[in-house]
Formats: structure tokens, sequence, C-alpha cells
């Protein structure tokens, strides 16, 4: 880690603030990165509102928003990241061949279609930088353009994540061993 992570005592009045506010929040605890965070207070307190949004608020289940996770996580090899929403995926019911063939850098085979097109959109966001005409349109369909916008915030918001836990050398907790390499 190459940075000191405050406890509630060496807080000070915003960063207090900003952390008793995610303590209170669904989560009901500080994510990690925001604990990096806090030395912006408030930039910590709205990224952690986003996150909180797009994690609970969305149109997905988390069995479909944790594929756009998990992509992203692959995508920027955060090791943190996948080891916490792995666990998540295997807990919202995503088929364990599909965490093992986003890690792997395979092609996932899909059951359902949405699931599909958010693996697409999150590929295609960070590997192409944005959407051709036709997966737009395909995924307009499939996602509607509320869903489009949550897919887009969700590899977003966890590309703030996996580069704030790679920057900040985040370790696994103890005992655990990276998957990705």
């Amino acid at each position: 880690m190459r940075l000191k992570l405050l406890s509630p005592g060496e807080m000070n009045p915003d960063q207090k603030a900003t952390y008793d506010e995610a303590i209170a929040g669904k989560r009901g605890s500080a994510p990690p990165p925001m604990m990096a965070w806090l030395n912006s207070p408030e930039m910590a307190r709205h990224a952690t509102r986003l996150g909180e949004v797009v994690r609970f608020g969305t149109v997905f289940p988390a069995k479909l928003s944790e594929i756009a996770i998990l992509v992203t996580a692959r995508h920027w090899t955060a090791h943190y990241e996948w080891w916490a929403h792995k666990r998540l995926a295997l807990k919202g019911g995503m088929d364990p061949k599909i965490i093992d063939d986003i890690r792997d850098r395979r092609t996932p085979t899909f059951d359902d279609p949405k699931g599909r097109m958010i693996y697409d959109v999150a590929k295609s966001l960070h590997e192409g930088h944005g959407l051709s005409k036709s997966l737009y349109d395909e995924a307009v369909k499939v996602l509607t353009e509320r869903g489009l916008v949550e897919v887009i915030g969700l590899c977003g918001y966890y590309t703030l994540v996996s580069m704030t836990l790679n920057t900040f050398e985040f370790e696994l907790p103890a005992g655990e061993v990276s998957e990705l390499a």
C-alpha cells in the first residue's frame, strides 16, 4: 500500500462526514477506494454516491451488473477489484464459467441476451473506446437507453475504482492470492 489510510479518529471534519455518510449507506461500510479518495473529501463524497447508485440502483440485477464490473476489473488487471467482485458475482448467481472466461480473456457464452450485450458493450468501451453504430443500435434495443447509460456508468465508475486500487497498490486480504496475471 502506497498510501496511509486514515482511521476515523485521524480524519478532518470533511473527511469524517464523507466516511460517516458511506457507513450509513447501502454498503454499510466505506468502500476501500474511498479511503484513498478521502484525500479529496468532496470528490470522495460524490464518487461514493455514484458508486452506490451504479452498484445498487440500476435496472440490472447484480448478476448482470457484475459482468460490466468484472470486464472492467480484468481490463485494468485490478487484483483487489477482481477479488471483491468475483465473490459478489458468484453470490448474485453468475455462472462460474462466465467468470473464468472473463478472467482468461475469452468471450463467455451467455444464456441471457442482456448479459451478452453488457459484456459486448463493456469490452467495446474499454478496447474500442466507444461503440460502433450497429452495437449502439443493438444495445439500445436489448438494454434500453437507460440500461446503456447505466452500463457506461458501471464501466466508468469501476475504471476510477480500478485506477485508484492499482495506483495505491491496495493489497488483497491476508491469505488471498490474485487470479489475474
